[in-house]
């Protein structure tokens, strides 16, 4: 069963900097910070962009776990989607949307995964996992955001 997470974030800033904020490896180390997550394989700095692949290093749940992912599909400034390559989900697709109005931008993050091991993994999913993804994405786009933000300054 798959599972779906979405989380809307507005930043006060042009949608070009949120947009390349959100792919800038650098970035995504700085916002992801709190998992001591790291870039140790193809893209580790700057912007990722079309089918270009990233390994990241965190620590999750005590444990460090690897995760490569593609850009799979992008059009700037509207949207780009990374999808798991190798780790330790059945399945794993991040749709980064990006819409803006007024001088803000609205970011969408849709999170698309299916985890292993049947039951336990979606006991797992349930009682830890996905709440643990949806507060990921929210500490880091608080940093894209702030990042974004700072920016525009």
């Amino acid at each position: 069963m798959m599972t779906t997470i979405k989380v809307l974030t507005k930043i006060n800033a042009p949608i070009q900097t949120v947009f390349d904020l959100s792919r800038n490896v650098d970035a995504h180390q700085k916002s992801a910070d709190f998992t001591k997550e790291t870039a140790i394989d193809g893209i580790t700095s700057g912007l990722i962009n079309y089918n270009e692949t990233v390994t990241w290093r965190g620590k999750h749940f005590g444990v460090y776990l690897n995760h490569k992912s593609r850009v799979t599909a992008m059009i700037l400034y509207d949207y780009f989607v990374d999808e798991m390559e190798e780790g330790k989900f059945k399945s794993f697709r991040h749709e980064h949307l990006f819409n803006e109005e007024d001088g803000i931008t609205i970011m969408k993050d849709k999170l698309y995964y299916e985890v292993p091991y049947g039951f336990f993994g979606k006991l797992f999913d349930l009682l830890f996992l996905k709440n643990h993804l949806i507060n990921f994405i929210i500490e880091r786009n608080k940093t894209l955001k702030a990042l974004s933000e700072n920016e525009k300054q």
